[in-house]
This record gives structure tokens, sequence and C-alpha cells, in this order.
């Protein structure tokens, strides 16, 4: 079985409660859930949030739309994700952030099946990335996510999922878009993404084209690259690189109380 896992919560440092903000009328997270709902390689979407009261309200959109909600972990989301998946019996997992609401669903499609034909354990596009930021896309073994779930140890690897499948010996693969357009940001952290989503999603609304894709996108950006200006320079994996400076101090602070303890 081939399950969709889409990590989301209402907690957020930048934008509490981005994934429940409403764009025409629905949820930025009602928008993803539809596109993933258009692939045609899921067998199954579930919402991977947390046991916060706050997070009752993500559980419950994601059941009011006929998918599957997992409520475990705040801080481990690798817990978070092997729950999820072990509850339904994955047996490949496809991650994707609740921060994406424009995820194209062809991307989903041709992942799953470079996958299938392949003997990777893990493929992604986002290592390094080239597509744009929102249309990552990860794909991997249920046993690379237990073994993961049971190795990994430090904080940016249980918070962030997929690291130590990256660096954890296993056989990867990523995915080159056509055009490197890594620089382009369509994931939702900030007041002004969601402004940039809104503005999107309006565009293609007004050309009849609701389902708009990658290709759509690119087209626009190619055009008119200052229909994107509004946030283009909000860091990328601005989250992973704090928690990389979290392992780095966890570890100062483990060598320094070693040396206290041998003087």
């Amino acid at each position: 079985m081939i399950v969709a896992i889409i990590q989301a919560r209402m907690g957020s440092t930048r934008l509490p409660g981005k994934v429940l903000k409403k764009v025409l009328g629905k949820p930025l997270l009602e928008h993803l859930i539809a596109r993933v709902k258009r692939s045609r390689s899921i067998d199954k979407i579930i919402v991977a949030t947390t046991t916060r009261r706050e997070d009752a309200a993500v559980a419950r959109l994601a059941r009011s739309l006929g998918v599957g909600a997992y409520r475990g972990s705040v801080e481990d989301v690798l817990d978070r994700y092997y729950q999820a998946a072990r509850t339904v019996k994955a047996e490949t997992i496809v991650r994707i952030t609740g921060d994406c609401p424009v995820m194209d669903p062809e991307i989903i499609d041709q992942f799953v099946d470079f996958y299938r034909r392949s003997r990777f354990d893990y493929v992604c596009n986002v290592n390094p990335p080239t597509f744009p930021d929102g249309m990552d896309v990860e794909v991997f073994s249920f046993a690379a996510l237990q073994h993961a779930w049971q190795k990994a140890k430090k904080t940016s690897e249980r918070e962030h999922v997929t690291p130590f499948m990256r660096a954890g010996g296993f056989r990867t693969a990523n995915i080159k878009n056509e055009i490197d357009i890594s620089g382009l940001r369509l994931t939702v952290d900030e007041e002004r993404d969601v402004s940039l989503i809104r503005k999107l999603m309006a565009f293609f609304a007004e050309q009849e084209n609701p389902d708009f894709g990658l290709p759509d996108i690119t087209a626009l950006w190619q055009r008119n690259p200052e229909f994107f200006s509004g946030n283009q320079d909000i860091e990328r994996n601005g989250g992973y690189r704090q928690s990389l400076k979290n392992d780095r101090r966890i570890r100062t602070g483990m060598i320094q109380a070693v040396k206290r303890n041998h003087k």
C-alpha cells in the first residue's frame, strides 16, 4: 500500500495556524489534500498531526474530507510518521508537508513511478533541490522509515523525519527538475507566503485553470518573474537549519559536561 502522509499542525513559530488559513474560501490544508487526492498512485492519505488540543481542528478537517488522521508526538515527528504508517500497514510512504498547498500531483506520480521501477530505498527532490520550495516530495519504504525510527538520535533527525535516511547508508536517489527553479518559493511560513499563494490561486482561477500544476507555474514565472517577488527573500529550510544549530549546541554541552566531570 502506498500512503501519502501529510504532516500538519497548528503550531508554527512564524505563522501559527497557517495550515487552516483560508484562501478562496478553503483552508490551505484542504487545497493540499484535494491535490494529493488527484494523484493516481496514492492508495491512502493520512494527515499526521499532534496530540495538542489545538490540533483537534486539523484532525477534524482531515476526517471531514474523507482522509485519515493520526495524532502523535509534537516534537518527535519521525515517531509520528512511523506510528501513522504502522497503523495502516503502509509499504511505501510519500512524505508531504502541510505547508505546500499548490503541490502538483503529477510530481507525486512521477516520483512514485520512478521509485517502483528502481531499487532505491529513498527517492526525493530535495538533496539538492531544483524544484520550487513547496514542491518537495519524498518517497521511501516502510523498512527505511522503521530503521530511521530505531536508529536516528539527533534532534534534527527526529524533527525533520528523513535526514537520517539521506545519510544513513540507504540506497537513495535525487530527481532533478528540467531547470533549476529552487529559488521559487511556493510554501507557507509567513504572511507574505499566504499572500503569494492567494494571488497565484486567484490568477489561475480567473484563467479557469484551478488544477494548475508546476508547468503552468513555471510558464508564468518565465513570462512574469515579478509576479513572485513578494516572498523570494525568505530563507529556504530555515527550520531545519535551526535544528542543526540545536544539534551542535547539544553536542557542545555534552562535551563540556564530560570535561567538567573529568576535572
